[in-house]
Parts: C-alpha cells; structure tokens; sequence
C-alpha cells in the first residue's frame, strides 16, 4: 500500500510539473523564456507606453551547457510585456554584459575551447538580436578574462565598459535592471 501511494503521488508531481511546463507561452522569443499565462492579473504592463530598459547582466551559469539564466529572464522579460498586451516594438532593450556574464557571448569555438562543448547561449542571443535587442559586452570585462574581440560572437557590439553603457543610455532615458 506505501508503495503504491508512493507511486501515486510521484505521478502526480511529475504529471503537474509536466502540465506547468506545457503551459509556457512565449509570444515574442519563441523557443526561450516561458512564461505562464495569467488571466487574472490586476496589475499588468501599460500597452501605450515606451519601454526603455538598460539590463546590467552580471550573472553567468554555473552549468557550461545550459543557457546563462540571466539572459533567458531577457527573453521572459521580453515575453511577459508581450503577455500584457505591449507590442515587440514598443521594447527598446539594451543589454550590458560584465564579469561572470563575459563568457556567455563568446563565439563557438572560443567558448568550445574554453568548456569543450557548444556555446549554448547563441540561438538565444540569435533570438534576442532579431527582436532588436542590443547586446553588448564590456570591453573591460575582455580584457581583464584576457579575451580578444575575435572571440566575441559576431552579433555583439564591444563597448568600452558596462559602466559607460549604462550611464550613457540612462541618460537617454532608459531604466535600469540588473540581472
């Protein structure tokens, strides 16, 4: 009998965590970022408004073959607006990329070098970019993890430091977060 309500109850959990995993939705980043619909949210972004946001990114993955969390939650971030009824344009996201974050944008082979496995990071950044996310990595950051421009993934713009980027787009009005 323990068995079997053993047994039960590990279906039931596996059954629930399956059936949340089925209900992400991801309406602008298609394949990251799954977000749970709420249909009874009281408080929901503004759909008229402009949304200006700086995101400081300083988190890397402990798991060199999984995507860095912090760069999904763009992704999430991203998805949840579009849940509230903001339209993708109306999301002017730029991304600041420094220290544990650095090797996250490298190109596959650097990163392959590094970890010996693929960069999982690149179709999300791929997916990120095409929405007209800026990503960027602090040139700083290369320098000090004694990594050369040409190991940073082509889609991703060397600023002189994630400090000066987000001073610089603060001062065009974004808000900053930081992840």
């Amino acid at each position: 009998m323990m068995r079997y309500l053993l047994a039960t109850s590990l279906l039931i959990i596996l059954f629930d965590l399956h059936a949340q995993q089925e209900d992400f939705v991801n309406p602008i980043i298609k394949q990251f970022g799954g977000i749970y619909p709420l249909h009874d949210a009281t408080v929901k972004p503004d759909p008229n408004l402009r949304y200006q946001i700086v995101i400081d990114i300083v988190s890397g993955q402990e798991d060199p073959k999984k995507i860095n969390p912090a760069l999904n939650n763009v992704a999430r971030l991203m998805n949840l607006h579009s849940l509230g009824g903001v339209p993708s344009d109306s999301l002017d996201i730029v991304l600041a990329v420094h220290g544990g974050a650095t090797v996250t944008l490298l190109n596959e082979e650097a990163y392959a070098d590094i970890y010996g496995c693929p960069n999982p990071n690149l179709k999300l950044i791929d997916a990120l970019e095409a929405t007209g996310v800026l990503i960027t990595v602090c040139g700083q950051s290369l320098i000090h993890e004694k990594i050369v421009p040409d190991q940073v993934y082509s889609k991703v713009g060397i600023a002189t430091s994630m400090l000066t980027t987000v001073t610089m787009y603060m001062q065009r009005g974004y808000h900053l977060l930081k992840f």
